[in-house]
């Protein structure tokens, strides 16, 4: 947000001469004098630049930042490394300002963002198409959903209790003005239990929903889950987070129809749950029922290389009754984001974030069963967050250790019922060796 704007008293009268006014009293005549408001708004008086700036800083002490305090924190949002240099490119003025590419044949450089993203999301998942435009992991998922309707001319749709709860809400206040029928799969040791996934899929079945990492951080079993779908004929969407696709088989390759997950962790700070962007990806027979924005490259007439928007299925492009959503919102700032994270990362420097991750974890839980106090929940592998069974209420844990300015893990008892006093921990690469051994000393003081 501008924190100067240099309009003068002649900048007013011109405005205001170009637009046909005489004063400012002249712009609200629409409004009827009876619902004006006659006093004073009750609201402080206006300050001086150098005591706002005082007031806003004061406010925003108030807040836990992750520059005092160690995260260990996820559920959905992490706490990972953002490069320098990406803030310095994303605030020019000609990225931070650029909305969206309604004029697509003068939108280059726009446009060209949008295609190195997909190109790269296409890469990391494995799925020939990627489209931009998608809000989070949570939207993207839900419109993943009506697109398997959609495609198989079914109405229901099956989703893992192990997908992140907050997803699975989602996904259920769309479904019922759609009259999607969403039933939940049981989880078995972590993972999707197929014995239930058998005896719940039908010929009314549209999807299978599994996230992999899932939301207790466990990898899914992606390859027999899908052959337990496409013998059904039904479609299987996998949730995934990017930084592990550097270390684990892509969606693509597990045979998945759609993949989708939320961007975040590419290089996109917390920024107390937003904005974040979505990612989607599918196969090339599912691409004219994405919604979204799809960028292709071209040549123009004198053989320069160009950049258009290929399919657009919004109902700002085509009629209402044909349009796949309402989806409307770039998310380009985050696009680029992402775009440039990976850029700099690159296939080598992203495998190591995604190792570290896998290592450091796995350090962190081994040495939290070896105090004692915590107790192991599941058996099957995870990534970068795992849950442990606490000895003492999660709530109490997590406000000892917020006094020693560490942000303790997720209490899963608020979600799953038979998970009280569970503690779900996310460690990523930022985490040293030192934080790690802080935590486990304070946790068990």
């Amino acid at each position: 947000m501008a924190r100067y704007i240099g309009n003068t008293n002649a900048d007013r009268e011109q405005m205001l001469k170009e637009t046909g006014f005489e004063n400012i009293d002249s712009l609200f005549k629409a409004v009827p004098d009876s619902v004006r408001l006659k006093a004073d708004l009750n609201i402080p008086e206006a300050l001086s630049e150098m005591e706002l700036v005082k007031q806003m800083k004061t406010l925003s002490n108030k807040n836990i930042n992750l520059d005092d305090y160690t995260c260990f924190l996820g559920a959905g949002a992490y706490d990972h490394y953002i490069p320098a240099v990406i803030d310095q490119l994303t605030l020019r003025q000609e990225f931070y300002t650029a909305y969206t590419p309604y004029q697509p044949e003068i939108s280059q450089g726009t446009l060209q963002v949008i295609f190195e993203y997909q190109t790269m999301i296409s890469e990391l998942t494995g799925l020939p198409v990627v489209n931009a435009s998608m809000y989070d992991g949570a939207t993207a998922m839900t419109e993943a959903a009506i697109m398997a309707c959609e495609a198989t001319r079914r109405s229901e749709i099956l989703i893992a209790g192990s997908v992140h709860p907050e997803s699975r809400q989602v996904l259920d206040t769309y479904a019922q003005f759609r009259n999607i029928t969403v039933r939940t799969l049981k989880y078995k040791d972590g993972q999707i239990d197929s014995e239930d996934l058998k005896s719940k899929l039908n010929k009314n079945t549209a999807g299978v929903i599994v996230q992999s990492p899932n939301f207790f951080g466990i990898i899914e079993d992606v390859a027999a889950v899908e052959r337990i779908v496409h013998e059904n004929k039904s479609l299987l969407i996998v949730s995934a987070d990017p930084i592990s696709l550097a270390l684990l088989k892509s969606p693509g390759e597990l045979g998945a129809d759609i993949a989708v997950g939320d961007g975040q962790s590419l290089g996109n700070p917390l920024s107390f749950g937003g904005p974040y962007l979505g990612f989607m990806a599918v196969t090339e027979k599912l691409m004219r029922k994405m919604p979204g924005r799809i960028v292709g490259e071209t040549t123009d007439k004198d053989g320069n290389r160009g950049f258009v928007l290929t399919l657009q299925t919004r109902e700002q492009h085509i009629r209402r009754e044909k349009a796949t959503s309402n989806i409307c919102s770039n998310q380009a700032l985050n696009a680029l984001t992402a775009t440039i994270y990976l850029t700099l990362m690159g296939k080598e420097g992203l495998r190591e974030v995604a190792n570290l991750c896998l290592q450091k974890s796995h350090y962190t839980y081994n040495e939290l069963i070896n105090t004692g106090k915590f107790s192991p929940v599941f058996t099957k592998p995870f990534f970068k967050e795992f849950v442990v069974k606490s000895s003492e209420p999660v709530a109490e844990l997590n406000s000892k250790l917020l006094k020693s300015s560490i942000i303790g893990g997720y209490d899963m008892g608020k979600e799953y019922p038979e998970l009280k006093e569970c503690w779900l921990i996310a460690v990523t690469e930022k985490r040293t060796k030192e934080d790690i051994d802080y935590l486990v000393r304070k946790a068990v003081e």
